[in-house]
């Protein structure tokens, strides 16, 4: 009798240490990369970090067979910066065997530059005074914006836009993961090995 009671004690332990290993394991997330990868992949664009800049624009177009026409635009457009984490491929998310989660990152890049129609207006226009029947040009507005979205776009590039959104963005990346209960993370940036 002291056998069997001695038994059943052990066989209700382990049963006790079994549920409680059993909801421990259930608790903990599951680190599977493709899951990681698919998480992080509906955020598609993230865009982790906005630019608001102005630029005044000057266009002097020659007219054929004299005269000239010209105008002084200022534009003002939002630039928008971050990653584009639907170009992940299964091979940026690894699982390293101490259980961390190592993710590849895309390079950042500027993902929309829009013009700010309220704020941006022709502050001059002319032509060649002493030859008033050239017409004006149709599209040289047109062009003075193009221009003033490349040079906004160069502008944000070089205050570091780029740099900021990757800081953003792993920022961002880290806090959901987090969320998703993942403790170990390394990010790596673009281009890094």
């Amino acid at each position: 009798m002291p056998k069997l009671r001695t038994a059943g004690i052990v066989i209700g332990l382990l049963s006790v240490v079994g549920v409680f290993w059993y909801r421990e394991r259930l608790a903990r997330p599951r680190v599977d990369p493709p899951s990681i990868l698919l998480q992080v992949q509906q955020l598609n664009q993230l865009a982790t970090v906005k630019y608001t800049l102005q630029k005044v624009v000057g266009i002097t177009e020659q007219k054929q067979p004299v005269g000239s026409e010209a105008i002084l635009l200022i534009i003002q457009a939002s630039v928008q910066a971050g990653i584009d984490l639907a170009s992940l491929r299964e091979d940026d998310v690894t699982l390293r065997p101490d259980g961390t989660v190592v993710l590849r990152l895309p390079p950042a890049k500027i993902l929309n530059v829009t013009i700010d129609e309220a704020e941006t207006k022709v502050w001059d226009r002319s032509k060649t005074w002493w030859t008033p029947w050239v017409p004006y040009s149709l599209d040289l507005e047109q062009r003075a914006r193009r221009i003033g979205l490349d040079s906004i776009n160069k502008a944000a590039v070089e205050m570091g836009i780029l740099g900021q959104a990757e800081r953003n963005a792993e920022t961002s990346i880290r806090a959901l993961l987090g969320l998703a209960g993942l403790k170990s993370v390394l990010l790596v940036p673009a281009g890094s090995s």
